[in-house]
């Protein structure tokens, strides 16, 4: 009999093994609730310690908070020129992040040639003029070259240090020089000159006070 049982125990299909519930009691519930709930806080935390920090961008700079106390070079600049302002505007932009130019713009009524090693209105918009720091005036070519070094451009010019390209690069600035102000609608610099000395604005005929 006992054999018997045990062979038809044998051959009854075997029960198996309840899996553990996954489900928690009211203490480990709790439990891994809180430990769930701080961990969200935590990221919460940390996602809003990263929204909160703003960098300040280098352009928020200033030519006047800048420029003007530790400026390498002067550009002068006629700011009654169109064509003249757009590369003038990205060297400003530019300059935001070195600080090393500093602009002069000769159509100001506060424009003073004392202040600007003696150049008066009439030869500051001959051609483009720059002062060194050290007070040494640079024109041309040369000062496009100067500036854009300082705001990490150099390489647009660099080419322009050698012979025989400086001089024909000088050439062809000459030539813009000369007929800028048509090529950029204007009426002529004496016009314009003639201009502010009847508004009261020249002291003589070749130095204004802008």
């Amino acid at each position: 009999m006992a054999s018997s049982l045990a062979r038809l125990g044998a051959a009854l299909p075997r029960a198996r093994p309840r899996a553990a519930s996954s489900v928690l009691t009211p203490g480990r519930w709790d439990a891994a609730a809180l430990g769930a709930s701080r961990r969200a806080a935590l990221n919460v935390g940390r996602c809003q310690v990263h929204s909160d920090v703003k960098v300040a961008p280098t352009s928020d700079l200033k030519d006047g908070d800048n420029s003007s106390k530790n400026w390498r070079i002067k550009m002068l600049y006629d700011g009654d020129c169109p064509l003249c302002m757009r590369e003038v505007n990205m060297l400003r932009e530019r300059n935001k992040s070195y600080g090393a130019i500093k602009f002069v713009d000769i159509s100001s009524e506060d424009y003073s040639p004392n202040d600007n090693q003696g150049l008066d209105y009439e030869t500051a918009m001959g051609r483009i003029h720059a002062i060194l720091s050290d007070g040494t005036i640079v024109t041309d070519v040369e000062a496009f070259r100067r500036l854009y070094e300082e705001v990490g451009l150099g390489w647009v010019y660099a080419v322009t240090k050698y012979e025989p390209v400086a001089t024909m690069a000088n050439a062809v600035y000459g030539v813009w020089a000369k007929y800028r102000m048509q090529i950029t609608g204007r009426p002529p610099l004496e016009e314009i000159m003639a201009s502010r000395k009847a508004a009261g604005e020249c002291k003589d005929d070749k130095v204004c006070k802008m």
